[in-house]
């Protein structure tokens, strides 16, 4: 019976010593099971979400609004760009033509005069559409109402500025029309010497940006900004240092944007595109 007895007994002691030991194990395999999840987290791709607005001024009056930028390309970056163009413009010896001046002077009257010719636009449109909607009001009245002669009083008010304000468009027009025909041939100048200079300049630069890349170990995505303004879902990365590239052209310049952030690991990171942290450039 002894002999039966104690291989019983042992038999029960090693299956319990297995659950102990294994309940042991498991504890202190927890903390680093987590570990390696966290770890594996940070290391996997994390999503940046871009957002473009700019201020704009209000087309239907005055101050300024905001708008969101739709179908722009956004291009997260694992390398300074700015940085590779300036180390190759450095290399070459010759820096780019400037542009003159007298020239960008002459930009900014052009500027200046289409914004008054706008101007007048929004003021002619804005009397037409008032008239037009008293012309509706009347119409269903009596002329001897009381609110018939009131409206009538209101658009022979409006009526008076009409021929006014179609002049005032005409003749801001003329200027602006003037003083963009005598930067049309200066700017195409300075913008041939510019481009064949960066032809030279800039041959290689694909490959190099080729070679950034593969150093960089990291991920070069491109998205596009959707209605809203905003650019998620193919800007998945891997941890890192990046930069955000992206342009966006007005009538005379260009907003530029070379933005660098830092991916990490878990919560997606929004970065905002705005004038306040885009380089404004001349663009001829």
């Amino acid at each position: 019976m002894l002999a039966i007895f104690r291989p019983t007994n042992f038999g029960r002691y090693h299956i319990n010593a297995f659950d102990t030991n294994g309940v042991r194990a498991m504890r202190r395999s927890l903390p680093f099971a987590l570990s390696l999840l966290l770890v594996a987290a940070a290391c996997g791709p994390a999503e940046v979400v871009v957002t473009m607005e700019i201020d704009v001024p209000n087309p239907d009056g005055e101050g300024m609004v905001q708008r969101q930028l739709s179908d722009i390309e956004v291009q997260i970056i694992p390398f300074d760009r700015d940085a590779v163009f300036d180390s190759m413009t450095a290399a070459y010896g010759t820096p780019e033509p400037a542009v003159p001046q007298e020239l960008i002077d002459a930009r900014t009257e052009v500027q200046s005069a289409q914004e008054a010719w706008d101007a007048a636009n929004r003021r002619w449109a804005t009397i037409r559409d008032t008239l037009q909607k008293l012309n509706d009001a009347m119409e269903p009245l009596a002329r001897g109402e009381a609110r018939y002669v009131a409206l009538f009083r209101e658009w022979q008010d409006w009526d008076s500025q009409y021929g006014a304000a179609e002049r005032e468009v005409e003749r801001t027009f003329a200027v602006f029309d003037e003083l963009q025909q005598g930067t049309i041939r200066a700017s195409d100048s300075v913008r041939i010497l510019r481009d064949n200079w960066a032809d030279e300049v800039f041959s290689e630069i694909g490959t190099v940006f080729s070679l950034k890349e593969r150093a960089s170990a990291l991920d070069w995505v491109v998205d596009t900004t959707d209605a809203s303004g905003v650019a998620r879902g193919n800007l998945m990365v891997k941890p890192g240092s990046y930069w955000v590239h992206a342009r966006y052209e007005l009538p005379y310049t260009e907003l530029y944007w070379n933005v660098p952030i830092t991916v990490e690991g878990g919560e997606p990171l929004t970065v905002t595109l705005t004038r306040a942290n885009a380089q404004e450039r001349i663009k001829l």
